[in-house]
């Protein structure tokens, strides 16, 4: 059975030319890739983890003073069973954290971006939240640097497409499963809406990717973190760069009994960027496959209405 490559990010400054290659590669193949080296200290990952653990066991009463009703949870908390994969019969068994960028309030994006919640419970919550952010904010931006030559791009091509993206890092806690008779799904099966997605350190075995119609089990080694397409990327790339079906199933031993966390963070484009197919990306053998064109907000709207968020 093939597995999803993992690549150390290193490389793009002492072998570019191989890295790139390889990294194409791998994101044509997969839609997903591990990246390794990237240099982001354990302290601030486990720091983070410990955070937002704690967050996650308050009483539900104080949750819910963040949740933002009528939000989309754009912002703050979302309690259990409210997200719904595209086209799934069943919630998913997580309740969730977002934090997103910070920007000055008179920004022309500060209708659509509101401002982050910070819940007074947890100290460290925001050092801790937002320092990852930023590092997984900074380590998207340099494979999407790699992911831009491989399309024949300039190297910076994404930099004003991303520097005011709409990214979110999203802290999710998935229960134990103490009953026999729910489904064997955490998060059903879905493709991610934005360009890319970078998720550090799952706690417990479940991640899953659709290739060649069998579901692959993904897992890192070391402090490798997995860096998915999302359909934005796949808009803009023609489908060079494909957005995977993934999802999050429950473990078939003990650990569906443990909680698990996860972290990954969603890598936006600015709200403004039309998500028309670039030039590079069509070809003889792959035609141009969309006819109009959209924003990335709106295409964000139109895909949180689908999974019941908005």
């Amino acid at each position: 059975m093939k597995n999803v490559p993992t690549l150390d990010i290193r490389r793009y400054d002492s072998d570019r030319d191989a890295f790139v290659a390889e990294l194409g590669a791998a994101y044509r193949e997969f839609g997903f890739c591990c990246i390794s080296g990237h240099g982001i200290p354990h302290e601030l990952i486990d720091g983070s983890y410990d955070v937002f653990k704690r967050f996650f066991a308050l009483p539900t009463e104080t949750k819910m003073k963040y949740h933002v009703a009528g939000s989309g949870g754009a912002r703050g908390y979302t309690p259990f069973k409210v997200e719904t994969a595209k086209d799934s019969q069943y919630a998913d068994l997580k309740e969730f954290w977002h934090v997103g960028r910070e920007i000055p309030r008179d920004s022309k994006f500060a209708d659509v971006m509101p401002p982050n919640l910070w819940p007074s419970e947890v100290p460290g919550f925001k050092p801790y939240g937002y320092g990852l952010y930023e590092a997984l904010d900074q380590l998207g931006s340099r494979v999407l640097r790699a992911l831009a030559l491989h399309i024949d791009q300039p190297e910076n091509f994404f930099e004003d497409k991303t520097d005011v993206g709409n990214s979110i890092l999203r802290p999710i806690h998935y229960p134990p499963i103490t009953q026999d008779n729910i489904p064997n799904v955490r998060a059903g099966a879905h493709e991610d809406i934005n360009f890319i997605t970078l998720l550090v350190g799952a706690s417990a075995e479940g991640l899953e990717v659709l290739s060649h119609g069998e579901w692959l089990p993904i897992t890192t080694e070391g402090d490798a973190i997995v860096v998915n397409i999302g359909d934005m990327l796949q808009r803009l790339s023609n489908h060079v760069y494909p957005s995977t079906s993934h999802r999050v199933v429950n473990p078939q031993n003990e650990n569906a009994r443990k909680p698990r966390y996860s972290v990954p963070f969603f890598l936006h484009p600015n709200p403004d960027v039309v998500l028309d197919p670039l030039d590079s990306c069509i070809t003889a053998d792959n035609p141009r496959r969309y006819d109009t064109s959209i924003s990335s907000h709106e295409y964000l709207l139109q895909r949180l209405r689908e999974i019941k968020l908005i």
